[in-house]
C-alpha cells in the first residue's frame, strides 16, 4: 500500500509563475503573511472548488492534504491544510509553521494523539502518525527540497529555537 498513490497525491512540476510564488512565500514577510491569512482563505477556496484545489496548489503548485487531528486540550476534531512530502510508501508532514517561532498546533495534537484522517480531493484515509527518527527526518527534508524550496528557508529561520517536528503517516 502506498498512501500517496491511494490518495492520488502527487506533485506536478511548478510553472514559472508558481515557482516565483514559492520564492515569495518562502521569504520572511511572505511566510508571516501566509501563516496568518492562508488557513481561512484556503478553507474558502476548498469549499468553492468542491475540494478539487487549494490556494497553494493553484498558486504555487503544492498539493494540499486536509489533516484532521484531535485537539489535545479540547478533544475536538481540528482540520489543517498541509503540504505532505511523499516518502518511501507513505507521506511525511513537516511541522515548519512557515518558519514561525511556535510549533504548529496540529503537530502538538499528533504528539498527544497520533490518530488522524487525511483527505485529498474528497478521498479520506485513516492514519496513524509517528515521529520520524532523526535519520528519517533528514531524508524527508532532502526529499522535500526539490518539491518546495520554502522548507529549507523555514528550517534555517527556526534554527535551534525549536525542534522541527516531522511525522510519517501510516494507514490505520
Amino acid at each position: 500500500m502506498s498512501l500517496a498513490r491511494d490518495l492520488g497525491y502527487r506533485f506536478r512540476p511548478p510553472n514559472a509563475v508558481q515557482r516565483a510564488m514559492q520564492v515569495a512565500v518562502a521569504s520572511r514577510p511572505g511566510a508571516w503573511v501566509l501563516a496568518r491569512t492562508l488557513p481561512p482563505v484556503d478553507t474558502w477556496v476548498g469549499r468553492l472548488s468542491g475540494g478539487r484545489t487549494s490556494v497553494p496548489e493553484a498558486g504555487a503548485g503544492l498539493p494540499v492534504l486536509d489533516v484532521t487531528t484531535t485537539g489535545r486540550r479540547t478533544g475536538q476534531r481540528r482540520t489543517t491544510h498541509l503540504v505532505a512530502v511523499p516518502f518511501a510508501d507513505t507521506l511525511a508532514l513537516i511541522g515548519s509553521n512557515f518558519g514561525q517561532p511556535a510549533t504548529p498546533a496540529w503537530a502538538l495534537n499528533l504528539e498527544a494523539d497520533p490518530r488522524a484522517t487525511v483527505t485529498y480531493r474528497n478521498r479520506t484515509i485513516e492514519v496513524v502518525a509517528r515521529p520520524a527518527t532523526d535519520d528519517e527526518a533528514e531524508q524527508v527534508m532532502a526529499a522535500a527540497a526539490p518539491l518546495y524550496l520554502g522548507y529549507a528557508a523555514y528550517r534555517r529561520r527556526i534554527g535551534e529555537r525549536r525542534r522541527l517536528r516531522v511525522f510519517l503517516l501510516e494507514p490505520a
